[in-house]
């Protein structure tokens, strides 16, 4: 486990006229339809959030004192730690805040949690994941790995590691989860848990009422989409 905590700005302390939200690459690709409801969620409770879409990878071009809110745990690390000037926070972290929120009701459906490996030492964002959770009625059964003892769940690896070994590594870490039904946060976390047999349930799925739908396509054809839409935003 990590002894290391990186803290999130005080959403009492946003600036929401200097505030952008930025849903990622992989989740714009994905799940483009998600990226309205989830903007208009935040400006119905927040006020005048705005909408970002430039890519962590290349200069955001915001003014200092910007804060990002966003949905990748990629982005959040690479925002916060390249760009000089930026605060981040996450999308779970606002949502949990927002009070008499109507979400859905799962019927006490059993899942386990996949934290993303990216988000291994801010244990605010895996709390505020589980409340969201338990508000919309999804009993979790923790696997031994979660929080901030969380481990990748294979697909950073990918262009380290040959292919095959990838695979195995998904296969694991999906095997580490007691529940089919395991909530992910991250794109690819729904790739890895498809790949290791599991149901990924797409956290931003479940808060809408939509089905996650498994992600079948290669390793290779979902980072080469990956990285064109990266290349051009």
């Amino acid at each position: 486990m990590s002894g290391r905590i990186t803290s999130s700005i005080d959403i009492a302390d946003i600036d929401m006229t200097k505030c952008w939200f930025n849903p990622g690459c992989a989740a714009s690709i994905y799940k483009p339809y998600l990226i309205e409801p989830m903007l208009f969620l935040l400006q119905k409770n927040l006020g005048e959030i705005k909408y970002h879409d430039v890519c962590c990878h290349h200069n955001p071009d915001l003014p200092a004192g910007a804060t990002i809110i966003n949905n990748c745990a990629g982005c959040d690390r690479r925002f916060r730690s390249e760009y000089q000037g930026l605060q981040t926070i996450t999308f779970w972290e606002m949502l949990d805040s927002m009070k008499e929120l109507k979400l859905p009701d799962y019927q006490g459906i059993t899942a386990s949690v996949h934290d993303s490996c990216s988000f291994r030492s801010k244990p605010q964002v895996h709390a505020a994941v589980r409340s969201i959770l338990r508000k919309m009625n999804i009993r979790i059964v923790e696997s031994k790995y979660s929080g901030m003892n969380s481990v990748c769940c294979g697909d950073s690896f990918y262009s380290h590691l040959p292919n095959k070994r990838v695979i195995e590594l998904q296969k694991r870490r999906a095997e580490q989860m007691p529940c089919t039904n395991v909530v992910v946060y991250c794109i690819g976390c729904v790739h890895s848990m498809t790949t290791g047999g599991k149901q990924p349930l797409y956290l931003p799925d479940l808060v809408f009422g939509y089905e996650t739908k498994p992600m079948t396509n290669t390793l290779n054809t979902y980072h080469n989409d990956l990285n064109e839409y990266i290349a051009s935003h």
